[in-house]
């Protein structure tokens, strides 16, 4: 009988691109596959690529090429995917190419270039019922819908992933009992808008367990809250109804932490980026947050030197930071991208002007962020362990998404904690991103 065939795969980008992995890699277990972690045992090798920005598309072409040279059979699949000419041109050798959320493409080319030979038993070789998950067992991303609906101009995701299309609710919940059945403590949700979730289906309604749940996000929030594990979200666009999440978050149903791509605060440059939201409302409302649910935590991401910025407007910026005195916060400097329409508009900002701007930009988030974490020292905090080393752990806070954010340095001597616990910590110091506590005697 020959010997199973072997699938090495190289998954990069976003969350998001993570759970295509997942599922991808699923179905050829459940087919008879064995994935292994190496370009020498395996028979072919799948790269899941990113196409967002240039360095992203760089780093997918240099994977592509180092998995031809270390194996020579390789298919492409993910962002990137949908400039498979492209692709084929600068390398002809690869044997597919397919765009994102191609599962049946991707495990299809799979069987027809490295077709099973032995005789598969799925009963002896069970996948387990969460499937196959490349993140650590106690925490896991959700994908409740695809695409967007947005045309912002420096983005191509659309392009690449289509309109919204959001998922049954009952489907995500039960993908969501599955995992927390499977041992996962937190729940990160994610999607391009979670915010839309269920627009594209008029908020249809599903079921659940029996009962009805309305496929929209403040009900799927709630049947999350239930699980009993923390619930994280992520990509929040800042409409009027993401008000009616926050009393779920004051109430401990789902984490009060919010991810919000809020990119910039001058009404003229959120209008060249066709962004929603103007930032005067945001500010109101994020007092608001923070009025029904004080310990809310909202992330956030912002991009400078994006055309025509004028100095002004950046000062715009800076003053809308000292305002809202966001909690975690991450910069881009613009960089044009291939087919997005702002490479069209004028008035390009100097690279040195961009940096310039990035390093202010930083200091001025960075003296906001410390004070925020010199604020928690002396609280008691409950954290979700990670990693225990022999003297200490790393954990996270209700403040904390994993690989994003800061981490809590817990000094462990002889407790026996193990990851994915949930522990009470003092909080004794701080630096510029995280935390150092102690178990209370």
């Amino acid at each position: 009988m020959s010997e199973t065939p072997k699938v090495g795969f190289v998954s990069l980008g976003c969350p998001k691109a993570l759970v295509d992995s997942e599922r991808i890699l699923t179905q050829l277990r459940t087919d008879g596959y064995q994935v292994v972690p190496d370009y020498d045992s395996a028979n072919i090798v799948v790269v899941n690529t990113c196409g967002f920005i240039d360095s992203a598309v760089e780093e997918s072409l240099d994977a592509i090429g180092e998995a031809l040279d270390e194996n020579g059979k390789v298919i492409v699949t993910g962002c990137l995917g949908v400039k498979s000419e492209s692709i084929l041109a600068r390398f002809p050798q690869v044997l597919s190419v397919t765009g994102p959320q191609a599962y049946e493409e991707v495990v299809g080319a799979v069987h027809q270039h490295v077709p099973i030979s032995v005789e598969h038993n799925p009963f002896t070789e069970l996948v387990p019922p969460q499937g196959i998950k490349l993140t650590p067992r106690h925490y896991a991303y959700l994908k409740i819908s695809e695409g967007c609906n947005h045309r912002c101009s420096f983005c191509i995701i659309p392009s690449m992933r289509g309109n919204l299309v959001s998922r049954d609710a009952g489907d995500v919940l039960s993908e969501a009992q599955r995992l927390k059945d499977a041992g996962v403590r937190e729940l990160l949700i994610i999607s391009q808008d979670t915010s839309a979730y269920g627009v594209d289906i008029k908020y249809r309604t599903a079921f659940w367990e029996g009962r009805p749940v309305k496929t929209r996000m403040k009900e799927l929030c709630e049947a999350l809250g239930e699980l009993g594990i923390w619930v994280r979200l992520h990509y929040v666009y800042p409409y009027p109804h993401v008000d009616e999440i926050i009393p779920l978050m004051a109430q401990g149903l789902i984490l009060p932490y919010l991810d919000i791509p809020f990119q910039h605060a001058s009404k003229r440059i959120l209008k060249l980026m066709k962004r929603p939201a103007a930032a005067e409302n945001n500010l109101t409302r994020i007092r608001a947050w923070r009025e029904i649910c004080p310990e809310l935590t909202v992330r956030s991401t912002f991009i400078v030197g994006f055309p025509g910025e004028t100095e002004a407007e950046f000062q715009e910026l800076l003053d809308f930071l000292e305002k809202a005195q966001l909690d975690r916060v991450g910069c881009f400097q613009y960089s044009p991208v291939e087919g997005a329409a702002a490479n069209e508009l004028p008035d390009s900002v100097p690279d040195e002007v961009k940096q310039d701007r990035f390093e202010r930009f930083m200091q001025t988030q960075s003296k906001i962020s410390q004070a925020k974490l010199q604020a928690k020292i002396g609280s008691r905090q409950i954290v979700l362990i990670d990693t225990v080393g022999e003297t200490d752990a790393v954990a996270r806070s209700a403040s904390d998404a994993p690989e994003i954010d800061g981490v809590v340095h817990v000094s462990v001597d002889d407790y026996d904690i193990e990851p994915g616990d949930f522990i009470e910590v003092d909080i004794t110091g701080a630096d510029d991103h995280d935390l150092f506590g102690v178990i209370p005697a």
